[in-house]
């Protein structure tokens, strides 16, 4: 592996080079890290060590993983479990065993999520997302279906929200923001490089900006103006993680709701009007068959 990294060496950008480097001093870390922390231990981010993986001749980190476990002897079953599933689930777990723990966490990183929320700050965020004038959305990879979900939401309700999950459409964007615009920036590990260069490009252009990520140091949230931190289950955190994406739609819903809070009228009015326009696409719901066998006189 060494010996096809060094010869991709000469073609690599300066960020890949420092996963490179860490790579050639320590070959198995990939067994020991998920792809997340082995963007946290090279300072870059995971989008980052995929395209390291595809730049040295791999489809992905888990294939690349695999590479690196075949040449180091290491490449039972065993290890690629616990590398790629985690360690709070055993392959001999019972069902009934992986839902309590799966339950555990999740509930965990919720409440985790709530108890650390400066609501001060979250409902300051809400009112300026309900007075912009503009609201760019920024995610890669997982984070984009989030942005996704929030821009659709937010747009029902009258505001004036985009999404961006390709960061040459999303830099166009963030440069023609200015004093009256939000950006939010969505990475659960706060260092997905093409979400950092959006948001940046969004302050730059003069935007109010808001990371959301789960850690209160990251690249991500010192761009912003405002950092809302999300928790996970760390013990078994993989990049796409349902898990890590509940607490993110749990921060985005309550901003949801506070946006429709800031003029509850207008926001009624909106919902009702674009109910109306998609119900003759929804079919009716359907009768209780007992209830009218009942009417229809017991048969």
């Amino acid at each position: 592996m060494s010996t096809r990294i060094q010869a991709n060496l000469p073609h690599m950008s300066s960020v890949m080079v420092k996963i490179a480097e860490l790579l050639l001093e320590h070959p198995t870390l990939p067994l020991e890290l998920s792809i997340t922390e082995l963007a946290e231990r090279a300072g870059t981010s995971a989008a980052t060590v995929t395209r390291f993986c595809r730049q040295i001749g791999f489809s992905g980190y888990v294939q690349f993983r695999v590479g690196v476990a075949s040449d180091s002897g290491r490449g039972d079953a065993h290890e690629s479990w616990r590398a790629d599933i985690g360690r709070a689930f055993a392959p001999e777990d019972t069902p009934g065993e992986v839902l309590s723990t799966l339950l555990h966490a999740h509930v965990r990183s919720l409440e985790t999520t709530a108890r650390q929320m400066d609501l001060t700050a979250v409902t300051a965020i809400a009112r300026a997302i309900a007075t912009a004038r503009h609201l760019d959305i920024y995610g890669i990879g997982g984070s984009a279906g989030m942005a996704l979900e929030m821009q659709g939401r937010l747009y029902r309700i009258g505001i004036n929200a985009h999404c961006w999950s390709e960061v040459h459409a999303g830099l166009t964007s963030a440069a023609i923001l200015g004093e009256g615009s939000v950006a939010i920036g969505i990475s659960n590990t706060g260092r997905t490089e093409e979400t950092i260069q959006m948001l940046s490009q969004a302050k730059s252009s003069g935007a109010f900006t808001i990371s959301l990520s789960n850690n209160a140091r990251s690249p991500l949230a010192t761009v912003a103006d405002v950092n809302v931190v999300t928790a996970a289950p760390e013990q078994f955190l993989q990049p796409d993680d349902l898990s890590a994406k509940h607490s993110q739609l749990f921060v985005l819903d309550l901003l949801y709701l506070l946006v429709a809070q800031h003029n509850s009228a207008e926001t009624a009015a909106k919902l009702a009007a674009s109910a109306m326009a998609v119900s003759e696409h929804r079919r009716p719901a359907r009768r209780d068959a007992r209830t009218t066998t009942r009417k229809g006189g017991g048969r």
